[in-house]
């Protein structure tokens, strides 16, 4: 789609206003940076062409415009936005620009006196102070091993997961904590990128209700046969004065007791698949579910799950029952995660995900970034548009993220990602590869928001 005749570009890539398909081409064919930018602030912003037919013509004056596009009040109307002058140099075409609010923002370039409609077109996000600290970190709470009832080992998960891009993972093994444990003792004292936390599905006794323990120090499911189990749960029975009529307090006081039990361990407690439709009926009983909604014992809620495509209704009513209790006034912090059982087999590995908001992708500033509701839960199901579910300011800025920024996030972690599983398949050299890897994500980051 090369427009003839314009003489601003060398042999440029041009692109219609409105087409999406040529934009992301023409982002990987420009280094734009930073593409993550303080609000109510100036920043210069650099466009640098990556290969020789797309330079900037440095006798040409280039007119860049630059639309919020919310426009906020007093910004710029979409109509009479005017034009910067700019000229190249040293091949880099950079533009200084106040960003007066938190949102995003296009950015056209067209060499001067040419038609409107033949530009370049790039995106940028401007944010306030509190996101602007944080970094975005992929990763899933809820996945399985051949150790339960997955299909590979714990190790080849890790790397899998590191493969389709997540900066963090656990192994959630049902009843098991050492397979999560076998995926990170895998990888030891080399240097990775990906974060492999410790974790396991706790499936307390004589309790439906399933609860995955993220990254805590020690197993939940060990502590069931001990007899402070019971005499715990008994004594969190007996303080439940304002209680349903009708209702079993067990089941209640077991999932409070093993999420304060998560808490103490350092982790996170997961409250998994409410609306899991299983054999003839709901799989947790709905007046359980609606107590454990209104009480809130848990860390945070499974918003997005792993269900197949013909068990796509149970997401849709665990996401239609977050908005209500939201709407009710209720704080509700979200993870989605796949419970995958296979990395190969072509389904829910991947189709679900977690992006965090935190400092760090380390655990305290993960669990924290979620508890502080500094997350979303995604779904991205092959073939389908992606779906981001969370609070309205991070659903905005993670679609942002998805289009412009994580794939080259992703690219970098395929190719880190390769390389564990030739580790583990023994390849020599793999390990001196992966040292030479280590931090190219971080990196990534550092170019790609203002210093």
């Amino acid at each position: 789609m090369q427009a003839a005749g314009v003489s601003g570009f060398r042999q440029p890539v041009l692109i219609s206003w409105f087409t999406v398909a040529m934009h992301h081409r023409v982002t990987r064919d420009f280094d734009i940076y930073p593409r993550i930018v303080r609000a109510r602030s100036a920043a210069t912003v650099a466009i640098r062409p990556l290969f020789d037919h797309c330079r900037w013509n440095a006798d040409h004056l280039y007119e860049v415009t630059i639309f919020p596009a919310e426009n906020a009040v007093g910004q710029v109307h979409w109509g009479n936005a005017p034009p910067i002058l700019c000229a190249p140099t040293d091949g880099v075409l950079r533009i200084a620009y106040h960003f007066d609010s938190e949102q995003e923002y296009i950015v056209r370039v067209r060499a001067s006196g040419d038609e409107p409609r033949q530009a370049l077109e790039f995106r940028l996000y401007a944010l306030e102070a509190d996101l602007f600290a944080r970094r975005p970190y992929k990763g899933d709470t809820h996945l399985h091993s051949c150790r339960s009832d997955g299909r590979e080992s714990p190790a080849y998960v890790a790397a899998a997961c590191r493969r389709i891009g997540l900066d963090f993972m656990a192994i959630t093994d049902h009843r098991l904590y050492a397979p999560s444990l076998e995926a990170a003792r895998a990888f030891s004292g080399l240097a990775l990128d990906l974060r492999i936390y410790p974790g396991e599905e706790v499936h307390p006794p004589d309790n439906r209700v399933h609860i995955v323990n993220f990254g805590g120090r020690f197993s939940i499911s060990e502590l069931f046969e001990t007899p402070e189990y019971r005499a715990g749960v008994a004594a969190i029975e007996a303080r439940l004065t304002d209680f349903p009529a009708g209702v079993d307090r067990y089941p209640y006081a077991s999932c409070v007791w093993c999420f304060d039990q998560i808490r103490q361990a350092g982790g996170l407690g997961i409250f998994c698949h409410p609306y899991w439709f299983y054999e003839h009926r709901y799989d947790l009983p709905q007046t359980l579910c609606t107590l454990l909604f209104e009480r809130q014992p848990y860390d945070a809620l499974e918003l997005i799950g792993g269900y197949q495509w013909y068990e796509s209704e149970s997401n849709s009513l665990q996401v239609a029952r977050y908005c209500e209790e939201r709407a009710h006034g209720r704080r509700i912090p979200i993870v989605g995660a796949s419970d995958a059982h296979g990395c190969d087999t072509g389904e829910l590995f991947g189709w679900f995900y977690t992006i965090v908001f935190a400092p760090t992708p380390e655990l305290p500033d993960l669990i924290a970034g979620i508890k502080e509701l500094y997350s979303v839960a995604v779904e991205a199901r092959p073939g389908e548009v992606v779906r981001v579910y969370g609070p309205f300011r991070l659903v905005k800025y993670a679609h942002f993220l998805i289009r412009e920024v994580l794939p080259l996030h992703d690219e970098l972690c395929f190719e880190e990602g390769r390389v564990m599983l030739a580790y583990l398949a023994g390849e020599e050299g793999a390990a001196e590869t992966l040292r030479s890897m280590a931090g190219r994500t971080a990196r990534l980051y550092e170019h790609l928001w203002q210093r």
